[in-house]
């Protein structure tokens, strides 16, 4: 979900688009539904998954650094 995502501007509405699909697949990883409401807070708990958007944001600051490495002149 998160290939390339290095290289993206992300804005709040792509950051909650990621979010709402990172949730729907936590909830079929452990197999329940929208209609059993079960808090986010005990999904994230139980499938023990980082935030996406840390995930992103941290994928950010190592291609950035990657690229203050290069000395090839590019």
């Amino acid at each position: 979900m998160t290939y390339g995502s290095e290289t993206w501007s992300l804005n709040m509405g792509l950051v909650r688009r990621f979010r709402v699909t990172q949730r729907a697949m936590e909830r079929a990883m452990i197999g329940i539904s929208l209609r059993d409401q079960i808090r986010n807070e005990e999904i994230r708990r139980r499938t023990r998954v980082t935030d996406i958007a840390q995930r992103v944001a941290k994928l950010k600051w190592q291609w950035a650094g990657h690229i203050a490495r290069r000395t090839d002149g590019r």
